[in-house]
């Protein structure tokens, strides 16, 4: 049972005791002391009202597609005020005569010509406006469900992107890291042989966290450390890496292989092409409830576009997972050096 249907039955009983109290209030005004003759008038007309009611809603229940074409939908609804205008007052005035009867009592009303019209046109009235209810409820509830679906489709839609953008990102370190390999295969087995081992422990690593999309930034961080150490092991006198993070931004939550694409921008695009020393720093912190990660050098330039695949791919992930409220942004330094910085909500 939905909400909504609660809601509907819960107003449906409350109507009926308040015209159960009104009822017992004139009577008592008018001078009756019997009050279970009102209590009886109210009750048979309110369980003669729900039986057809809910016959009605049983048999028609087939239409309810049909809330899309709201002419026609009434169309059909609207057939059945006639029946049970008719069916009606036999119902409810055939109890209140039993009842009577069972208390020794004679049930007096109107002749049955003035009371069939009388009812008919009130009981007409009163499904009307039951019908044109259910109309709003139904479509009410159509609109909550297709915002929902829509709402589910969307998770989904966002969590296959995530994914693909993900799987694209292993791919492309693989390659980047096989290349590191192979040069120094040229050169120095031993070292080779090592960065090889560095590289099966890594992927192992990140095999556990391949169906994930976010991770802690502990997580990540064991991810990045990993990373440095294969290409430091290729770039031996040539690099050096501060590491600055806060303790309370650990537990948050970041993309996949968020800061492995920026440190390796640093390599790929400074450290390579130099035979001096680069320092790097990777930094994270806490900032009003934003997590702040920066991956900064010394010496680097920014390129002409400075939008590598993975630049690109996190740009994607960052705005499919926090839309606005993330930001990305690569800034040159003075005199030499370049800061990649990455902002974004504070998830546990």
């Amino acid at each position: 049972m939905t909400r909504t249907t609660r809601i509907v039955i819960a107003a449906w009983l409350l109507f009926w005791a308040l015209l159960v109290v009104t009822a017992v209030q004139d009577f008592v005004r008018d001078g009756g002391s019997a009050i279970w003759q009102p209590v009886l008038w109210e009750l048979s007309s309110g369980i003669s009202a729900t039986f057809l009611m809910l016959v009605q809603l049983h048999l028609m229940r087939r239409h309810d597609h049909l809330l899309a074409s709201p002419w026609l939908w009434f169309r059909l609804q609207l057939i059945w005020i006639p029946f049970n205008s008719l069916l009606f007052v036999p119902m409810a005035f055939g109890i209140r005569h039993g009842v009577y009867a069972l208390m020794g009592e004679t049930y007096t009303h109107q002749a049955w010509p003035q009371l069939f019209l009388y009812e008919s046109i009130k009981v007409a009235l009163f499904f009307a406006i039951f019908i044109v209810t259910r109309f709003g409820v139904l479509s009410f509830q159509k609109m909550l469900d297709e915002r929902a679906r829509a709402e589910q489709a969307k998770h989904l839609l966002k969590q296959a992107q995530l994914f693909r953008l993900t799987q694209q990102m292993q791919p492309h370190f693989l390659f980047n890291a096989l290349n590191t390999i192979s040069s120094l295969m040229q050169t120095d087995v031993v070292r080779a042989d090592a960065v090889l081992q560095q590289l099966a422990d890594m992927l192992r690593a990140s095999l556990d966290l391949s169906e994930q999309y976010e991770i802690t930034l502990a997580s990540e961080l064991r991810l990045a450390r990993a990373y440095v150490s294969l290409m430091t092991e290729r770039f031996v006198d040539r690099v050096e890496i501060e590491w600055d993070l806060d303790e309370a931004s650990l537990a948050c939550k970041v993309p996949v292989m968020s800061l492995q694409p920026l440190i390796e921008n640093v390599f790929k695009h400074t450290v390579e092409s130099r035979r001096h020393m680069t320092r790097i720093k990777v930094s994270a912190a806490l900032l009003e409830g934003q997590l702040v990660l920066r991956v900064e050098d010394d010496s680097g330039s920014l390129g002409p576009s400075g939008n590598g695949i993975g630049i690109v791919n996190l740009r994607a992930r960052l705005e499919a997972l926090h839309l606005n409220q993330a930001s990305f942004k690569l800034v040159q330094l003075s005199p030499a050096g370049v800061r990649a910085e990455v902002s974004l909500p504070c998830v546990y």
